[in-house]
């Protein structure tokens, strides 16, 4: 069953790694790209004070799952050296012209998370922002994640929270969330984080990605969202809604 779900997988990916939702210029042109940039780091603004891509320069780092390479992009520009795998054939050929128009080199092949073709202990950082949720074995992909990484190397790992305010105002709203549709869609704990982590020495998990202003959805129902609950949310004292960040920020070393 694996090889045929991996299949559907690719199939779903290679048809929705546009998001022609949110952008309103031709696929693969520069303001695409730069589209897909905004609207990224606008709702995922925790990213650049997290990872700091900075401290990254000359680390050869791995993206599992790279899409259309806009953390690529920032990951390269600050001195990294990039490589990028992912299902998709579209995805990797928009990455490529990504990285290109901005004047950057990277090794990105279509690849399979789950059984990746790298010698062991390969690379510094393993990035996978995103992607185990919607593989078709999330163990098996951490331990190749795992298996790559130099001694001492970096996982950085995003998985969707169960527990999350997203989820619950989903269930009450039934707006539907961003690729429900996929082959694979898992939501998980933080205990069920911290299992994947065990293989490794060290682990750190970050509840991130709060209520911002919605821009894919209209009607009364976004007016509700952004008008009154994420201004109400965001009032409420962090440190007690930190569990409820929708996305659990895994961080490991090897």
């Amino acid at each position: 069953m694996e090889p045929e779900l991996i299949s559907q997988i690719t199939r779903y990916w290679d048809a929705r790694i546009h998001d022609l939702v949110i952008t309103t210029h031709p696929v693969g042109t520069p303001g695409f790209f730069r589209q897909l940039d905004e609207y990224r780091y606008d709702k995922l603004n925790y990213l650049p004070r997290l990872l700091d891509f900075a401290s990254y320069r000359g680390k050869k780092l791995l993206e599992v799952g790279c899409g259309a390479g806009i953390d690529l992009v920032r990951f390269a520009r600050a001195g990294a050296i990039v490589n990028g795998i992912d299902l998709s054939t579209t995805a990797i050929d928009l990455a490529n012209k990504n990285l290109s128009q901005n004047g950057l080199n990277a090794c990105l092949r279509v690849m399979n998370g789950e059984s990746m073709q790298f010698d062991d202990n390969n690379f510094d950082v393993v990035y996978a922002h995103g992607v185990l949720q919607y593989t078709a074995d999330a163990e098996k992909m951490v331990a190749e994640i795992h298996r790559v990484l130099k001694p001492g190397g970096q996982a950085i790992i995003m998985v969707y929270n169960r527990n999350s305010w997203l989820n619950l105002m989903r269930k009450v709203t039934r707006v539907s969330l961003e690729h429900e549709d996929a082959p694979v869609l898992n939501k998980y704990s933080i205990n069920e984080v911290k299992q994947f982590l065990k293989i490794f020495k060290t682990g750190q998990i970050i509840p991130e990605r709060f209520p911002v202003k919605t821009k894919l959805h209209s009607g009364w129902k976004a007016r509700l969202f952004n008008d009154v609950f994420v201004g109400t949310f965001n009032l409420m004292p962090r440190a007690l809604v930190r569990p409820l960040g929708w996305h659990l920020m895994a961080f490991a070393t090897k």
